[in-house]
C-alpha cells in the first residue's frame, strides 16, 4: 500500500511539472510582439530596409520577422566577450545552467549552496537580510552560462527557460521612479513595497551588469527557435529601459560609476541600431575620459585605496578599450588614457606578495592566483615590451624582474619594503593614505607582513557589506581601526584618515618610512618604520598632542600557535612549516599587555580566528606616548634571542633609536 500511495504522490509531481513546463512553453510561444521596438529604432539604419519598408506598409508581423532575420546575420559589430567558434562550459557553468531550470539561483559565493527562489519564481525573496544577496541576484548571473550550455549542446530547454525567466523578471519587476539616494542606502528604514523593490531591481549598478550581460546572452540564444521574432521585441525595449534608466540615474561617484559608463559604451557599441545609440555610447565615453582623470591619482592609485577595486577598475577601462578597439573607435580614447592604466598596472604589480595575492586592506579580497597570473597575460599582451609584466605573466619563464625592490606610492599612501620577489622574500606592504571612499576602511598606518611563503599579519578584511543590524554589525566590526595593525585612542575608530609621508627613503643601508596622520582631535600619529639588514623591522609609534585617554597600539597576527610573554612584551609564533615571527614591544612604563578578539576574513562571509593583542597605555594632557616595536621574521624562531631598544632622541623633525639584537647594537636615526 505505501508503494502504491508513494507511485501515485510521484505520479501526481511528474504530472504537475509537465504541466507547469507546458504552461512556461505557451507563455514563451505567446509573446506578443512589442511595436514599441520599432519606434525605438533608427529604420534607415543600413541592414534594416526591408524592415523599414515592412513597418510603412503596416505589415509588423513580416517587420519582426526581417528584424530578427537581420540580426541574426549582421555583420560588422563585435562582442569581443563571447566567440562562438569557441565556446567552453565549466563545471560551474554546467552547475549554475542546470541548477536555474529548477530556479535554484546563483545570487552571491557567499551563500552557497544556492536558494531556490520558487516554481513561481519570487524575485523579492530575502533569505537573509545581506543587501548584496539581494542585488546581486538582480544581476541574473546563471543567465550567460545558460546561453552557453544552450551553444554547446543545443538543448531547446535552456533556451525556454531563459527565455521565461527572462519575461517573468519584466513582469514583476516593473521599473517606477524613486529617489535616486534610496538606491545606495542601506538602512531598510522608511523604505517599503515598490520602493524597497526597485531599489534592488533597478539599482544603476546592477542595471548596468543586466546591460553588459545581455549582450551576451543575445549573442548566445539568438540563433534559436525559441527566440522568436515577438520575443525580440520586448528584449530590445527592455534593453533601451535599461539602458535610458542608467543615462538619467548614474552614481554619483567612484566604481559604480565606471562600471555603468563602461556598460553604456557597450550598448552603443553593440546596439547602434537604436536611436540613442550614439549617445549611449559617447555618454560612457565622457565620464570614462573625465573619471580616469579623477579617480587615479598621479602615482597611479585608484581613490577607493582598496586593492581588490583597484583591480576592478582596471578591468573597466581595459574593456571600453577592447570594445572601442573590436568595433573602430579607439580614436575617442586618448593617449592620456592609456597611459593612465599603463601606471594603474604598474600600481598593482609593486603591491603583490610572490604568491601573486595583495593585502586585504579595506574591501579588498583574496583572489584566485591563476586569475591574479591571467590579469599579468592580459597586461602583458596590452603592453608587450613591458619586461617585468611579461615576468610575472608567464611566472618567471619570460622577461625580467624589475631593477628595484622597495615601492611607494606616496600620494595613494601605500608603501612596499621588500628584500626580494620571489617565494623566500620578507615584503611589508603599508597602507597611510588620504581620505578614501566607501569601500575604505579607517586604518592609516596599518600593514602586512610577508615572510618566506607566509603572510604573517593578514589584515582582518570586511567579511560583509551591509544590511539589516545583524549583518551591519558584522561589517562594523571588521573595518573598525582597532582590528588593524595600527595605533588607537581608547580603541575608538580614526575620526581623520589623512595620512601623508613624511619621510620614504627605499634605498640605503635602511629603508625608512616615516607617515603622519591627525587621526583624533589633539592626537597625531606618526609611525617610523625601519627596514634593517633587509630581514627586520623595527616601528616607532608615537601620540602626539593634548589628548587624553588611553592610547592603543594593536597587532593582529596569523592564525595559529603564539606564545605570548606579556612580563617581557613578547610574542614567538609557532605555525607549521617555517615562516614565523618574534615581535616584542618596548613601551613606557605602566604599559599593560592584552590579547583581544581576532578574526580575518579573505572571502565574503568567510572568516578564521587568529591571535590579536594589544598594549595599551593612559596618556596624559601633553605628554607624548612612544613605542617601539622590533618584528623580526625567523623560518623557526630562536626563543633565546635577547633583543632591547629604546628612543635615544626623539623630536618634532629627527629620531634616534638604539636596537641591540643578541649584543649586536644598531642606531637607527633620520632627520625630517
Amino acid at each position: 500500500m505505501k508503494k502504491i500511495t508513494s507511485l501515485l504522490l510521484l505520479l501526481c509531481f511528474v504530472c504537475l511539472w509537465a504541466e507547469a513546463q507546458e504552461k512556461k512553453n505557451e507563455s514563451v510561444q505567446a509573446v506578443a510582439f512589442n511595436k514599441e521596438a520599432f519606434d525605438l529604432l533608427n529604420l534607415n539604419y543600413p541592414g534594416l530596409e526591408k524592415v523599414k519598408d515592412a513597418c510603412n506598409n503596416g505589415n509588423m508581423e513580416d517587420a519582426t520577422r526581417f528584424l530578427l532575420d537581420y540580426y541574426r546575420m549582421r555583420k560588422g559589430v563585435v562582442n569581443p566577450a563571447v566567440d562562438l567558434k569557441n565556446i567552453s562550459v565549466s563545471k560551474t557553468d554546467q552547475q549554475w545552467a542546470d541548477d536555474a531550470l529548477k530556479h535554484t539561483f546563483f545570487a552571491h559565493k557567499g551563500y552557497l549552496p544556492a536558494y531556490n527562489y520558487g516554481e513561481d519564481i519570487n524575485w523579492q525573496y530575502w533569505p537573509v537580510k545581506d543587501n548584496e544577496l539581494r542585488w546581486q541576484l538582480h544581476r541574473h548571473k546563471w543567465f550567460t552560462p545558460m546561453g552557453k550550455v544552450y551553444q554547446i549542446t543545443k538543448d531547446e530547454k535552456y533556451a525556454k527557460e531563459w527565455i521565461y525567466q527572462y519575461l517573468d523578471w519584466i513582469k514583476k519587476n516593473p521599473l517606477k521612479q524613486i529617489s535616486l539616494d534610496a538606491y545606495e542606502i542601506y538602512d531598510l528604514e522608511g523604505v517599503a513595497g515598490i520602493a524597497e523593490n526597485v531599489r534592488f531591481a533597478w539599482r544603476p549598478l546592477e542595471t548596468s551588469h543586466r546591460l553588459q550581460d545581455q549582450i551576451n546572452q543575445f549573442t548566445l540564444f539568438v540563433e534559436s527557435p525559441s527566440f522568436t521574432p515577438s520575443f525580440l521585441t520586448e528584449f530590445l525595449v527592455n534593453y533601451r529601459r535599461h539602458a535610458d534608466h542608467i543615462l538619467h540615474n548614474y552614481s554619483k561617484e567612484g566604481n559604480h560609476l565606471l562600471f555603468e559608463a563602461q556598460r553604456m559604451l557597450y550598448a552603443g557599441a553593440f546596439f547602434p541600431e537604436f536611436k540613442e545609440a550614439a549617445t549611449w555610447r559617447k555618454s560612457g565615453i565622457d565620464i570614462l575620459n573625465r573619471e580616469i582623470k579623477k579617480q587615479i591619482y598621479d602615482d597611479g592609485g585608484q581613490y577607493e585605496l582598496d586593492l581588490g577595486y583597484h583591480v576592478g577598475c582596471i578591468e573597466i577601462f581595459n574593456k571600453a578599450l577592447l570594445m572601442a578597439d573590436a568595433n573602430g573607435f579607439r580614436n575617442e580614447f586618448p593617449e592620456s588614457y592609456v597611459a593612465t592604466i599603463k601606471k594603474m598596472i604598474d600600481f598593482s604589480m609593486n603591491l603583490r606578495f610572490p604568491d601573486y595575492s595583495s593585502p586585504c586592506f579595506s574591501d579588498a579580497r583574496q583572489g584566485s592566483r591563476q586569475a591574479e597570473i591571467n590579469n599579468f597575460k592580459k597586461w602583458s599582451e596590452q603592453f608587450p615590451d613591458d619586461e617585468s609584466l611579461r615576468y610575472f605573466a608567464t611566472q618567471g619563464e619570460e622577461g625580467k624582474l624589475p631593477q628595484y625592490l622597495s615601492k611607494g606610492f606616496a600620494t595613494t599612501g601605500f608603501f612596499a619594503f621588500r628584500n626580494g620577489w620571489k617565494e623566500d622574500a620578507t615584503v611589508m606592504i603599508l597602507k597611510a593614505g588620504p581620505q578614501g571612499e566607501w569601500h575604505c576602511q579607517p586604518d592609516n598606518g596599518t600593514f602586512e607582513l610577508w615572510f618566506n611563503g607566509k603572510n604573517l599579519f593578514p589584515d582582518s578584511g570586511s567579511y560583509v557589506y551591509g544590511g539589516d543590524d545583524e549583518v551591519q554589525k558584522q561589517r562594523d566590526w571588521f573595518r573598525q581601526t582597532a582590528v588593524h595593525n595600527t595605533l588607537t585612542l581608547d580603541n575608538k575608530n580614526l575620526e581623520t584618515t589623512q595620512s601623508v609621508a613624511r619621510l620614504w627613503n627605499p634605498e640605503g643601508d635602511v629603508p625608512v618610512l616615516v607617515t603622519e596622520n591627525p587621526g583624533y582631535k589633539g592626537l597625531k600619529h606618526r609611525r617610523s618604520v625601519f627596514f634593517v639588514d633587509n630581514s627586520y623591522f623595527v616601528i616607532v609609534d608615537e601620540a602626539i598632542g593634548n589628548a587624553e585617554g588611553t592610547v592603543n597600539l594593536h597587532y593582529q597576527l596569523a592564525e595559529g600557535e603564539v606564545k605570548i610573554d606579556k612580563n617581557s612584551s613578547r610574542v614567538i609564533t609557532d605555525y607549521p612549516g617555517e615562516s614565523n615571527v618574534l615581535l616584542q614591544c618596548f613601551s613606557p612604563k605602566g604599559t599593560e599587555m592584552i590579547e583581544e578578539e581576532g578574526w580575518y576574513s579573505l572571502l565574503y562571509r568567510e572568516r578564521a580566528k587568529r591571535p590579536a593583542i594589544a598594549f595599551n597605555i593612559d596618556k596624559k594632557s601633553g605628554t607624548p606616548v612612544r613605542y617601539v616595536t622590533v618584528i623580526y621574521p625567523q623560518k623557526k624562531v630562536d626563543t633565546s634571542m635577547k633583543i632591547s631598544a629604546r628612543i635615544k632622541k626623539a623630536m618634532e623633525d629627527k629620531l634616534e633609536v638604539e636596537v641591540k639584537i643578541d649584543g649586536k647594537k644598531c642606531t637607527l636615526k633620520y632627520q625630517l
